[in-house]
């Protein structure tokens, strides 16, 4: 399968570049793959589109303000992209820079903060933080939002608390869970009152999930990796909402992730540790009876994970829909509820289309 098998067009300007006032008035492209149909709906009306006894599964990873400006000691400006905290005082990071520093070479922060360069990972810099001050509070006091880079500006104050969804709590990703973003309080206690539970995992989104993929035979891309944690809570949640012919409703493709790496053996059970897992179609994502994504990049391997689960025609007809009706993209855009070809999901009543 070719990565130019996962292209489409693109206006710019459907490129959302800032959120919207309230995080649940987002549009939502409801698809249903067994009837090969959607329907234009909105974030507020998912607690009547999910039955009672679903259970949603969100990530509760917290973005780290993970990006850093400094200098080199000869004088170039440096941007730092933390990927990964390693470390109380360590991290793997992108490094912005006219000219590549070397190992040992040093780069002063504004605050005259030193952080030292301990070699390479692949296109990645290993660095350590000088200094007693844990990494983390250091990013808290000197870093900024890591806004993704098809979001033409610098981030700002507003973007510290809406590139965070309501119900982080583990401090680690670089990148938000984009599917979260769409849940206030009030759409949270709305699906509460409609008896409609909720679960968390946790995966650390790396600034990897940016990474373009370079091969055109996509089986031969090699993933990033993330770390991620289910817990036997959450494991018990799904267990029995199976039980009782409940739903289990991903939000994001994250969740999917971490869901399929904890159930390798066929079975979901606890796991902690890394995975490089690369859904693509051709994987039976058995998981999940349902997701809420956002819109994804042409020939990104999101766009891929959500063809698996749809198929790979109708999720660009539904593309090709979204763009026909502006549908606002990527991380702060629109987002999409998508039940796959098994017969499990409804689109309800209201306007549809055909694929």
């Amino acid at each position: 399968m070719k990565k130019s098998d996962f292209h489409y067009d693109l206006p710019a300007e459907l490129i959302a570049q800032a959120p919207l006032p309230e995080r649940s008035a987002s549009r939502l492209l409801v698809l249903d793959a067994a009837a090969r149909a959607w329907q234009d709906r909105t974030m507020r009306e998912l607690p009547q589109l999910l039955r009672p006894g679903d259970l949603l599964v969100f990530n509760d990873t917290r973005v780290l303000p993970a990006r850093l400006h400094g200098r080199k000691e000869s004088g170039g400006a440096v941007e730092i992209l933390i990927e990964r905290v390693t470390g109380a005082r360590e991290a793997r990071a992108q490094l912005g820079v006219s000219k590549k520093p070397r190992p040992g070479g040093r780069i002063l922060l504004g605050d005259g903060s030193v952080v030292t360069v301990l070699g390479r990972d692949g296109e990645f810099f290993l660095l350590r933080f000088e200094g007693e001050e844990p990494l983390e509070r250091l990013l808290l006091r000197l870093g900024r939002m890591p806004l993704p880079p098809y979001i033409a500006r610098e981030a700002d104050a507003a973007d510290a608390e809406r590139y965070q969804t309501v119900f982080a709590r583990e401090p680690g990703a670089v990148a938000a869970p984009t599917a979260g973003l769409h849940f206030d309080a009030p759409l949270l206690d709305a699906l509460r009152a409609r008896g409609i539970e909720s679960g968390y995992v946790t995966l650390h989104v790396g600034a990897g999930t940016f990474q373009p993929v370079r091969v055109e035979r996509i089986e031969d891309h090699v993933m990033h990796r993330e770390w991620l944690n289910v817990g036997a809570e959450l494991v018990e949640k799904v267990r029995r909402t199976r039980a009782r012919g409940g739903r289990v409703v991903a939000v994001g493709t994250t969740v999917v992730r971490a869901l399929e790496s904890a159930s390798r053996g066929g079975e979901l059970r606890p796991f902690a540790g890394e995975t490089a897992i690369f859904i693509f179609p051709g994987y039976r994502i058995r998981s999940i009876d349902g997701l809420i994504t956002n819109f994804h990049l042409p020939e990104s391997t999101l766009l891929m994970l959500v063809s698996a689960l749809a198929g790979r025609e109708l999720i660009l007809d539904a593309y090709r829909h979204a763009v026909e009706q502006r549908y606002r993209f990527f991380s702060y855009g629109d987002a999409m509820l998508i039940w796959p070809g098994d017969g499990k999901g409804e689109t309800g009543s209201g306007k549809g289309g055909g694929a």
